[in-house]
């Protein structure tokens, strides 16, 4: 392929945290905002500009670019590969955290700009929503007035995205389907006029990348392998433990309810001849007699004490 998987780590990062190519983060986050003339971005610092990694460094590189623009509001820009548990929160914790860090214990509040988080996931998280692009903000419930609008939350669930390239007109759909389909292309679409993204097609470019930044990109693309190939062995693991556990449960109910039924049915009978002498007597004559029917089956000791209490060495001696 002539491309690069833009949802890798080293390639998200080298294409849209480069510092002398921000014209392709700002095409973007003026994409995803749908900014009108008058207040587009026009100008960024990159705050963590991307500087190829060594190899150990890929294990706990975050995947994500932090921008802030001529006006001082802060962009976090999180490519997410794999769902994990509590990702909500700690989407919310990572963009307060990013809030509250511009200013220092007894600066003034108004000091504070906006924070917007944009997220692109490569799954689904808002199952009841079809739209592949949405927006979260604080808002009055009654008047739906944005006032506490410190924070922000943008989301593009890839999955979702399923438009042919024919189909395309609007720059953010154009982005969208650079980021998802890029490694499967072999040419830069036709439709692709805007100065920004036509870079990010040409830094995914594989030939123009070295050996180095190559052989890296390979193995941030396996690490990613491993980790789906962990949880997915966690998961059918567990799965399995679940069965033998289920299995085991329901094997010993079935056997202690249909013997107590079956002993039910048989003290009937034997209460139109007299009582059994002793109540502690006949329990314990039942719970033998219940043990023998299981010994016979074949079930495990350990198993047959469990089930009817009895003691060990009372087992062992109906064994021989």
């Amino acid at each position: 392929m002539r491309f690069v998987d833009v949802k890798n780590d080293v390639a998200f990062r080298k294409i849209f945290g480069n510092e002398k190519k921000t014209e392709i983060i700002i095409s973007f986050l003026n994409a995803v905002l749908d900014l009108p003339k008058g207040k587009l971005i026009t100008n960024v610092q990159i705050v963590n500009p991307y500087q190829f990694p060594e190899i150990k460094e890929l294990k706990s590189s975050m995947l994500d670019v932090r921008v802030i623009d001529e006006r001082g509001i802060s962009y976090i820009v999180e490519m997410q590969v794999e769902e994990i548990e509590g990702f909500d929160k700690r989407v919310q914790y990572y963009t307060a955290k990013e809030y509250s860090s511009q200013i220092n214990k007894g600066e003034d509040y108004p000091k504070l700009n906006q924070v917007i988080f944009i997220g692109i996931l490569d799954f689904n998280f808002f199952e009841d929503d079809p739209h592949y692009i949405t927006r979260h903000r604080t808002v009055n419930i009654k008047t739906q007035k944005s006032t506490l609008n410190g924070m922000e939350y943008n989301f593009i669930e890839l999955e979702k995205f399923n438009k042919k390239l024919e189909d395309i007109d609007t720059l953010i759909d154009k982005w969208i389907y650079f980021i998802k389909n890029a490694e499967n292309l072999d040419v830069i679409p036709d439709n692709i006029e805007d100065k920004g993204l036509k870079q990010a097609y040409a830094d995914a470019e594989k030939h123009a990348w070295t050996k180095k930044e190559l052989r890296d990109y390979d193995y941030a693309s396996m690490r990613k392998q491993d980790i789906r190939g962990v949880r997915a062995l966690a998961v059918k693991r567990a799965t399995n433990k679940g069965f033998e556990m289920g299995w085991e449960k329901g094997q010993i109910k079935g056997i202690k309810e249909g013997m107590e039924k079956g002993m039910e049915k048989g003290m009937e009978k034997g209460m139109e001849k007299g009582m059994e002498k002793g109540m502690e007597k006949g329990k314990q004559k039942r719970e033998i007699e219940m043990a023998t029917e299981m010994l016979k089956e074949g079930l495990p000791i350990e198993l047959v004490i469990k089930i009817t209490k009895l003691d060990k060495d009372v087992i062992e001696k109906l064994i021989k």
